[in-house]
């Protein structure tokens, strides 16, 4: 899972806080990218991070939702 942020971003800490809080409970991987790095992510996701992606596939966007990503993040680790 790949988690789209930027520096100085309270949603995309929160974001993070909540994936972290999650893996404690289901195990997945995830990797922070921070779009000021990047021209085209930034054109992307400027005003819509945090945005968490999955496969390609964004899952979940402003504001993170805990229940909704526990249930995303369990029903993928039963699936394997």
């Amino acid at each position: 899972m790949t988690l789209f942020t930027r520096p100085e971003c309270g949603l995309c800490r929160e974001a993070e806080e909540t994936l972290r809080r999650l893996q404690q409970e289901i195990a997945f991987d995830l990797s922070l990218v921070n779009i000021d790095s990047d021209q085209e992510l930034y054109n992307r996701y400027w005003d819509r991070v945090p945005v968490l992606v999955v496969n390609g596939k964004e899952v979940a966007a402003v504001p993170p939702d805990e229940r909704r990503l526990r249930a995303l993040l369990s029903a993928r680790a039963r699936r394997g």
